[in-house]
């Protein structure tokens, strides 16, 4: 009977992929619930596993002492001495039970425990093996498919294929098999919960590495997807040795190797774009096959302007917007497609000043040049008729906006008089200060000239003086001779 017990703890070791230890220990803690349940909590009890014999051996402490108060913890000295005849006063004593007076309840007691536990150790045996496998592709096979998702039997566990994971027009049934991505491992009350995925851009990178040698021995490497499932997918490869070409390994001979990934996703189209370390080239390469005349990048905003001819703009971003839309996923770069017309236009300043009417954006500001409206002018005197056709918005809103544009032309009109006036006010203020600059300058002159003849002046009258005291002299001197003759005669 003991060695049958110790070869089905060997077999359901085996077959459940539960450790021998956890089994084993397991098995001691339900006999000692067992023996609780039949005696109580107050015994000091310890449960093991007998390797040698292969049986479960539950022994009951008690402490030597001379007087007894509780029996089921303490044991006469008398009692202990016929037990082992080293017992001394204080000793513990371990006593050994008998296992098989358990009882019908116990016994059930046992085997509920055991269930449980090893459930549990099942279940954590899931968790750390898939755990493991968390980002890589499971095969399984289709248990059931209800409205929530689908369930997915992968051998020892089951998994889940929610439908938020699954592929558009894509149909599974019972039986069916199934290759899916490890999304999430949860470790929850009802044991370990796999969530399985088949639209995340990891499914297609991993589906490469399975198909691709060149992948899984790291020649080539994937470093990037971005899809949009069921419908298109782009990935970026680059190779560390020159000589081997990424794209030309991911396609295959003669297609093989991207048909196998294609047919695996149901058709799904796979763009294969080789990475640059150039975020501009990458994008170019991104955008492919339309032809890219021109990128403006903005590094701080990781914005990118593509610009490219009128018959390209459809072709760079493709049925409603997919392409130019995985290439900014993939190239983590925001990606502004714009034609070389609308480019043109927007350098040119009728065009930037229909952008400055609040609410007008630049889809109808084309639509308005596309139909001849191509200043504020225009606009503000158009029929909100014609508008309401062209911008598709209420005349309401419209006629709120003739006013603006109506306003600022005002603005720009009262702004360009001001300039016309500075500028014939200009030449008259620089005559005005000429004429008062060669006033003052001769008036300087004039200054100059009086303060010299002032000198000159005085130098004349010095000069003038002396000449009429002479005469004066000389007028006295004939007076008297004239005198001194008339009084000869009468003497």
């Amino acid at each position: 009977m003991t060695s049958e017990l110790k070869r089905l703890i060997d077999q359901v070791s085996r077959e459940k992929g539960i450790d021998r230890t956890t089994l084993i220990h397991t098995l001691e803690e339900a006999i000692k619930s067992a023996i609780k349940k039949k005696h109580g909590n107050k015994f000091d009890l310890d449960v093991t596993f007998n390797e040698e014999f292969g049986e479960i051996e539950a022994f009951q402490f008690k402490e030597v002492v001379t007087d007894v108060t509780d029996p089921d913890r303490e044991v006469s000295l008398e009692e202990a001495l016929q037990l082992d005849v080293e017992s001394e006063i204080g000793d513990e004593l371990g006593i050994r039970m008998g296992t098989e007076t358990l009882g019908r309840i116990a016994a059930q007691s046992a085997k509920q425990v055991i269930i449980q536990k090893m459930k549990d150790a099942e279940r954590e045996v899931v968790f750390e093996e898939f755990k493991g496998r968390k980002g890589q592709i499971v095969n399984g096979v289709v248990q059931r498919v209800d409205r929530n998702g689908i369930v997915v039997s992968l051998g020892q566990a089951e998994a889940v294929l929610p439908a938020k994971e699954q592929m558009p027009r894509e149909v599974f049934r019972q039986g069916d098999r199934i290759r899916a991505y490890v999304l999430e491992v949860k470790k929850i009350s009802k044991g370990p919960q796999i969530v399985l995925s088949r639209t995340h851009p990891h499914f297609v990178i991993q589906l490469f590495q399975g198909e691709v040698p060149e992948i899984a021995e790291g020649i080539v490497s994937i470093i990037g997807a971005a899809r949009e499932p069921g419908s298109r997918a782009k990935i970026a490869v680059v190779s560390k040795v020159s000589d081997v070409d990424p794209v030309g390994a991911c396609v295959g001979m003669k297609g093989t190797r991207v048909q196998n990934v294609v047919q695996e996703l149901r058709g799904e189209k796979i763009d294969i774009v080789p990475w640059n370390m150039d975020p501009a080239k990458f994008v170019v390469n991104a955008l492919a096959p339309a032809i890219i005349s021109k990128v403006i990048i903005d590094q701080a905003n990781r914005n990118m302007e593509v610009i490219v001819p009128d018959d390209q703009l459809s072709l760079a971003i493709g049925r409603r917007g997919q392409n130019v839309r995985l290439a900014s996923r993939l190239t983590n770069w925001h990606i502004d497609v714009k034609s070389e017309s609308r480019y043109g236009r927007q350098k040119q300043a009728g065009y930037q000043a229909l952008l400055s009417i609040n609410g007008l954006t630049e889809e109808v500001a084309d639509r308005l040049y596309e139909a001849g409206l191509t200043s504020l002018q225009e606009f503000a005197e158009a029929a909100l008729t014609e508008l309401e056709d062209l911008c598709r918005l209420s005349q309401a809103t419209l006629a709120a906006m003739q006013e603006q544009a109506k306003s600022m032309i005002f603005t720009d009109q009262a702004a360009a008089v001001s300039d016309e006036d500075e500028e014939a006010l200009g030449p008259v203020e620089e005559a005005v200060a000429e004429e008062a600059t060669e006033e003052e300058a001769t008036e300087e002159e004039i200054t100059e000239e009086d303060a010299v003849e002032e000198d000159t002046t005085g130098e004349d009258t010095a000069v003038e003086e002396a000449p009429m005291e002479e005469e004066e002299v000389s007028a006295e001197k004939k007076a008297f001779d004239e005198v001194t003759v008339k009084s000869s005669p009468g003497e």
